[in-house]
């Protein structure tokens, strides 16, 4: 009897997320995978499936109102494998892994450890924010960006190495920063846009972001790697410039308030 009452139970709503969760997960191990076979291109693209199905499952969360503390922990286990690890890893096989004289044998497997383990910093603190009161903004660049970030750079420049042959260490004088900057802003608390909420009253209430996400989409289909590298430096700018923005509101909010307190003035 017990075991058809477990039989007639229905299906936990969180069921639907985590599966995309772990294709989520399986396509960043396939892209390590790909990358240990010399299929740089097909490791890349499997990075961005693995993107494409982060995004389906926090959809399907709210869709079918399955968010779940489960969840949450499944996801970042998942995206420090596919945006951490499986990015590193690319960038490494790609341009790190020639030998080089010097410290540059331990600078360079440490440079491109670092998605991994800033993220992995970034995701235990959203881990704790997500169980605290929920913010319209993410704090920090989230992890999928920085690896479409890295993912685009590998695309876009894969055969166009020479491009970065008018900087002394070629294109390693742009990666690397870039991967530190990339890094930082990952443990950083610049604010940074969430995924829209497609349902009725947040589409109303969000027209403008939600218009922005639909042009985001529409860029990356059509443009690919082209679109990818243009659709997330513009994220990326708009969260620095919002901060920016914020920043300077708060200086100047402290300099209106000290002139305006004489005590404080004469203190």
């Amino acid at each position: 009897m017990r075991f058809q009452e477990r039989i007639k139970k229905p299906i936990p709503r969180s069921v639907v997320p985590s599966f995309f969760t772990l294709m989520n997960l399986f396509s960043g191990f396939l892209a390590i995978l790909m990358v240990f076979e010399g299929k740089l291109a097909t490791a890349a693209w499997l990075i961005v499936l693995a993107a494409f199905f982060d995004v389906l499952d926090g959809f399907m969360a709210r869709l079918t109102n399955g968010d779940s503390v489960f969840g949450i922990e499944l996801d970042s286990l998942s995206d420090i494998v596919s945006f951490g690890a499986a990015p590193g890893i690319l960038v490494y096989a790609w341009l790190f892994s020639a030998p080089t004289p010097g410290p540059a044998n331990i600078a360079l497997p440490l440079v491109a450890a670092l998605p991994a383990l800033c993220g992995a910093i970034r995701l235990a603190r959203f881990n704790i924010d997500a169980k605290a009161e929920p913010s319209s903004f993410f704090k920090g660049l989230p992890i999928p960006a920085q690896a479409m970030m890295l993912v685009a750079f590998f695309l876009t420049f894969q055969n166009n190495l020479e491009f970065f042959e008018i900087f002394k260490h070629g294109a390693n004088s742009v990666i690397i920063p870039t991967i530190i900057i990339l890094s930082l802003l990952m443990v950083s608390t610049v604010p940074f846009d969430k995924v829209p909420r497609f349902n009725k009253e947040y589409m109303r209430q969000n027209r403008p972001l939600v218009f922005l996400f639909i042009v985001y989409a529409l860029t990356i289909i059509i443009l690919q790697e082209y679109g990818l590298m243009i659709v997330f430096t513009i994220f990326i700018l708009r969260g620095l410039i919002m901060f920016g923005i914020q920043f300077w509101d708060d200086v100047m909010g402290d300099e209106s308030e000290t002139e305006s307190d004489p005590q404080q003035s004469a203190g």
